[in-house]
């Protein structure tokens, strides 16, 4: 196999350019292009779902395609759509912290 230059990550990079400038007043996410995934921009967003969904919404991206995982013993959501953009697979991921349930304390349960 070749190795990769510059020019095979012209999709997802021109698909970064033209994001930061029609959405620049969107949250600022983790950016990532690949030369394992060449045609692949990921935007990856930290501590709450609210960039992830702000930037499905202005890519349009159906809600419906939004796969929803929990790792790290059930403490971490995860959020994960594909989408396209000016040429370029457009991978949007969300992480956000799930809160502990409140405890229950003995005897506070509804008496019969």
């Amino acid at each position: 196999m070749r190795a990769r230059t510059l020019a095979d990550l012209s999709a997802p990079l021109l698909a970064l350019r033209l994001l930061a400038a029609e959405f620049g007043h969107l949250p600022a996410p983790t950016v990532e292009v690949s030369t394992i995934y060449p045609e692949r921009l990921e935007l990856t967003f930290h501590d709450d779902f609210a960039g992830f969904e702000a930037w499905r919404e202005a890519l349009n991206i159906a809600p419906e395609s939004v796969v929803h995982r929990v790792q790290i013993g059930g403490k971490t959501g995860v959020l994960r759509v594909h989408g396209t953009f000016a040429g370029a697979e457009i991978m949007l991921i969300g992480y956000a912290e799930i809160p502990a349930p409140a405890p229950v304390l003995a005897g506070s349960g509804a008496v019969s």
